[in-house]
C-alpha cells in the first residue's frame, strides 16, 4: 500500500486540504479543514495506506477557532 498525506494549508482568507498535489475545498476554519482531512484519511486507513496529516501551528495573535486573517 502507499502513503496518503494530507496537509492543511492557507488559501487566501480560508483553509484547504493539500492531497496528491491538489488543494481541495475552502474551509472557514483550520479545524473544519482538519475534520475533512481526517475523514479522507480514515478511508485511506481502511484501504491499508500509511497516513500522515499535518496542521500548521497557530500564528501569534491568531484565535484558535477563526477564519484565516
Amino acid at each position: 500500500m502507499g502513503l496518503a498525506q494530507y496537509a492543511i494549508v492557507p488559501i487566501r482568507d480560508q483553509w484547504g486540504v493539500l492531497h496528491d498535489g491538489a488543494v481541495n475545498g475552502e474551509y472557514a476554519t483550520k479545524e473544519s479543514a482538519f475534520e475533512s482531512a481526517v475523514a479522507a484519511a480514515s478511508l485511506a486507513i481502511r484501504q491499508g495506506h500509511e497516513v500522515h496529516v499535518s496542521v500548521p501551528a497557530r500564528e501569534q495573535g491568531e484565535a484558535a477557532m477563526q477564519a484565516k486573517p
